[in-house]
């Protein structure tokens, strides 16, 4: 399973981003948004980097504007940590590797006066990408951020929009991305602070893991930020198979 991941990780970050290999790292960088999230390298299975590899990851990052970052499974290339430390990165966290199959999704309800929808028009993607811009901190979307939404629906990706039924404010939004060999991750889950804690997050999941089986999918798989995640996607149906390393260089940009 953490194989299947990682692989769908590196084939994902190909279709969605520019990518560079740098000795064993896949190097992936977002040429529009220097969000640390969306610009990070993946090492090879059983990578053993020298600190001479290391020191190129940095350059072609920082040559970018990008800060240094590697996410990874991080049993899948056990050697690769203790390298990145010797050359100054430093531990940002080790997040749970969810996955949930046919057959284990759990239902659970949408909040009474909320109503979930699979945005189709304009506004409706601007109001998805604006919601979740707004959760995770980023600057007010632009036209480029509506075009890739439109763009990895349109190959196979999905996204679901929480919304005020009376009135139609958006409320949440997350995503699964284009699905390969029959796998997806289901990113992005966020919901504004006025409707947090009324189930709006667990509501979204449930909906983007049915779309996803509904569409083929055989395995959604998601990594938790934080334990109070981790219930909701428990709750879910999902289970935690592994680990995932965040790591970077600090206070470089």
């Amino acid at each position: 399973m953490e194989s299947r991941i990682q692989s769908y990780l590196r084939v994902a970050a190909s279709q969605q981003r520019d990518t560079e290999q740098i000795g064993p790292f896949l190097g992936t960088f977002n040429r529009y948004n220097a969000n640390p999230f969306l610009n990070y390298a993946i090492p090879d299975n059983d990578a053993t980097p020298s600190l001479s590899d290391v020191n190129a990851l940095i350059t072609a990052y920082l040559g970018r504007k990008r800060k240094p970052r590697l996410e990874y499974v991080a049993k899948l290339a056990p050697a690769v940590e203790e390298a990145l430390t010797s050359g100054g990165f430093t531990v940002e966290g080790r997040l749970p590797l969810m996955i949930c199959t046919p057959g284990l999704e759990q239902f659970l309800r949408v909040p009474l006066g909320i109503e979930l929808i699979v945005p189709v028009s304009d506004a409706d993607m601007l109001a998805t990408v604006t919601v979740q811009n707004e959760v995770y901190g980023d600057s007010t979307p632009s036209s480029e951020d509506v075009k890739r939404l439109q763009t990895s629906i349109a190959a196979g990706g999905i996204a679901v929009l929480a919304r005020v039924a009376a009135t139609g404010e958006p409320v949440g939004a997350g995503v699964c991305s284009v699905p390969a060999n029959q796998t997806t991750e289901i990113a992005g889950i966020g919901v504004r602070v006025p409707f947090r804690r009324r189930g709006v997050a667990g509501a979204l999941t449930t909906r983007l893991v049915r779309e996803a089986f509904d569409a083929g999918v055989t395995m959604a798989f998601l990594m938790a930020a934080h334990e109070e995640e981790g219930r909701i996607y428990t709750r879910a149906g999902f289970s935690t198979i592994g680990e995932i390393l965040h790591i970077s260089l600090p206070h470089l940009q």
